[in-house]
């Protein structure tokens, strides 16, 4: 009999939930997982429950933004040269611009 798989409170796992999303609802939530630092099991259960996805610093969350700053960049420089600003753009945008706030935050408490 192979092992339960629990979680941090101990509690079984043993529920699958699956959903359908296009190319491009998948390619946003890997970007916001990335950026969020969690497994995206984690990630998505806090947002199906309405719960805080608080980020915690690490090299994985550091290299995830200094990427998505890049992309963002290539996206802007598109921008410029006259075509229209991706609503997924914005998502990220505004996810990065919370993620850095939040780091700001936490520098000035200690």
């Amino acid at each position: 009999m192979s092992l339960k798989n629990v979680d941090r409170k101990n509690r079984w796992r043993n529920k699958v939930v699956a959903f359908r999303v296009s190319s491009e609802e998948d390619a946003q939530i890997e970007a916001e997982v990335k950026l969020s630092g969690l497994t995206k099991q984690d990630y998505i259960i806090r947002r199906l429950l309405c719960r805080d996805v608080v980020v915690q610093g690490n090299p994985r969350v550091y290299k995830a933004l200094r990427d998505q700053f890049a992309a963002v960049l290539d996206e802007l420089r598109r921008i410029e040269a006259g075509n229209r600003v991706d609503d997924e753009l914005l998502d990220i945008i505004e996810m990065i611009a919370s993620i850095m706030n939040g780091m700001k935050e936490d520098a000035n408490e200690a």
